[in-house]
């Protein structure tokens, strides 16, 4: 963990209810010392900032879109923040949520039908395969036969770039460029931002099979979600927390 960063995690001490009170925080940037640090780390120079107008936003991989104006400049930066709220050190988050159609017809990723058929096996959409499932309503990837679970590991492994890149960053306009980790244990708080760049190289690696029978794409778990109102869904979370050991 970097200087800046320590320090950061040292004076946020009244914690962040939910994303507005961060983008009033950045709204505030004169007056208050933790959105001073987070436009340090992002290679801005306080006193050549002129203003900084922050809006949360929703339905993209970004919840705050913060607009930089700096001074003697007609331009105006824009950096568009992910932020995880967090209340434990071991709790994982979701970053994507989808059907597995959707994947297919809206991410544009090029599953094969035969992929397709192994993953809504898995999450319950077609019913098990085999006889005497652990979960009668859908089935476990290491109750897949030998060849269904190696093809659904190359895939993966073969698209993974892409697939991390999309659950993590997201595209177009409101891709998220940071990721601001906010964490509150009892009495004591602490927040962490890092480049998405970092998050993404932190977090992606070697695609296996869990030990409870998911799929693990490096630090990545993709699970059934279960629950409602969608419980054939597939689900993408990683652990937040982890970015304040990095």
């Amino acid at each position: 963990m970097d200087r800046l960063q320590l320090i950061g995690s040292q004076t946020a001490k009244d914690g962040f209810k939910n994303e507005k009170d961060i983008a009033d925080k950045f709204n505030n940037s004169q007056n208050d010392s933790d959105s001073q640090q987070w436009l340090k780390i992002m290679n801005y120079k306080i006193n050549e900032i002129e203003n900084v107008v922050a809006i949360v936003i929703h339905g993209h991989k970004s919840d705050i879109n913060t607009q930089i104006k700096i001074t003697l400049k007609s331009a105006i930066n824009i950096e568009n923040i992910q932020v995880k709220l967090v209340s434990n050190p071991k709790g994982f988050n979701q970053i994507d949520k989808r059907a597995i159609e959707k994947y297919k017809s809206v991410l544009n990723w090029n599953i094969p039908d035969k992929i397709m058929n192994i993953l809504k096996r898995f999450t319950g959409e077609l019913t098990p395969s085999i006889d005497n499932p652990r979960d009668k309503r859908r089935m476990f990837i290491d109750e897949f036969n030998e060849n269904e679970q190696k093809s659904l590991l190359e895939f993966f492994e073969n698209n993974k770039s892409l697939i991390v890149n999309d659950v993590l960053r997201g595209r177009g306009e409101f891709a998220a460029e940071w990721v601001l980790v906010a964490q509150k244990i009892d009495t004591n708080s602490r927040w962490v931002l890092k480049n998405i760049n970092e998050v993404i190289q932190y977090y992606n690696g070697p695609v296996r099979i869990s030990p409870k029978g998911s799929l693990l794409l490096g630090k990545i778990l993709l699970q059934r979600k279960g629950g409602t109102p969608d419980p054939t869904s597939l689900q993408f979370k990683i652990n937040p927390a982890e970015l304040f050991d990095i």
